[in-house]
């Protein structure tokens, strides 16, 4: 009988080892695969696996058999054990191809699953984190946000939402990698805010940036979808978000939507709300269509006005050029 372990994977390994001496040739080439590429396997049918393994479908289950499994099927559910977050979007993708459905259909149901994520995460939410985490923002010194893989893009709508509301608030991920934001962390403190985001299947990377930030006395707020999630423990103060789909491994529309509340309601507790719109709106006027009131009735386009030292100089040419 197979055994929980902590490691994924460590029952199927052992028992390829306990089996080896008497595995034949072709259930050894099916091992090296396996233990090369156990989170691979583990989302295989039986006859991906021999095309990958370069043996008939018949030599893999006779190779599961030889680990004393009682076929395919349960050596691949051991092996998937431990993997199941890591798996579920592979699984749930490989369910939705093997259904006939049409592009409508998908449009119909994705929209549905954002709706109802949306629906589940407002119902959810505890508004006193709420209140405390929008106190923590507005108290902080500094903001840094982590989030990398699709959640640095989540990431970044974040810090453009509490831009026009924060003195300081610095986007993590970059091209520079993870290494440089730890050490932009080693400037933070008692007064700053770690804001983290990670779903699944959560990447190490937010985790150990929260890590960091903690031992350096920063307040930690974890954006994430359950207790469970390795950020949560981390946190000072967690929103959970639901983001379960049928066709990617998150729904970030829900995610997104947590976001936009978060930063409205920041955006209304500040000091002097008004006046800071006021001046973000006088600051990106020229680039905004219409907003010079020149030339776009006609589909022209104007260009923000020139500095001051600029233009002067600029005049003085022309003027000489037409001597």
């Amino acid at each position: 009988m197979s055994t929980n372990v902590d490691t994924p994977g460590t029952t199927v390994a052992q028992r390829i080892a306990q089996a080896l001496p008497r595995l034949t040739r072709s259930h050894r080439q099916v091992a090296d695969f396996v233990l090369e590429h156990p989170l691979q396997v583990a989302t295989l049918p039986i006859d991906e696996l021999a095309a990958a393994a370069g043996v008939s479908v018949a030599t893999a289950n006779r190779f599961a058999r030889a680990l004393e499994f009682d076929g395919y099927a349960a050596f691949r559910a051991e092996l998937v054990r431990g993997f199941e977050s890591l798996v579920a979007p592979v699984e749930r993708l490989r369910g939705n191809l093997e259904r006939p459905t049409t592009v409508a259909e998908v449009f119909a149901t994705a929209l549905d699953e954002s709706r109802r994520n949306i629906e589940a995460t407002r119902q959810s939410l505890d508004y006193a984190a709420c209140e405390a985490a929008v106190q923590r923002i507005l108290k902080a010194r500094s903001i840094y946000i982590g989030g990398f893989g699709a959640s640095a893009w989540l990431a970044g709508l974040l810090q453009h939402g509490l831009d026009g509301s924060c003195n300081d608030v610095r986007m993590l991920s970059s091209v520079s990698g993870v290494t440089h934001s730890a050490r932009s962390l080693m400037h933070s403190g008692p007064q700053d805010l770690f804001i983290g985001l990670t779903f699944p299947r959560y990447l190490t990377d937010t985790v150990a940036l929260a890590q960091i930030a903690r031992s350096q006395g920063c307040a930690v707020l974890a954006l994430t979808d359950r207790p469970s999630s390795p950020l949560a423990p981390l946190a000072d103060v967690v929103l959970y978000c639901q983001t379960e789909t049928s066709y990617r491994p998150n729904c970030e529309t829900s995610v997104l939507a947590l976001i936009e509340a978060l930063t409205s309601a920041v955006a209304l507790r500040a000091p002097g709300a008004a006046q800071s719109a006021g001046r973000i709106l006088q600051a990106v006027r020229p680039w905004l269509h219409g907003g010079l009131g020149q030339g776009h009735a006609r589909g022209q386009v104007s260009m923000p006005p020139l500095p001051a030292a600029v233009a002067s100089d600029a005049g003085k040419k022309k003027k000489k050029a037409s001597r």
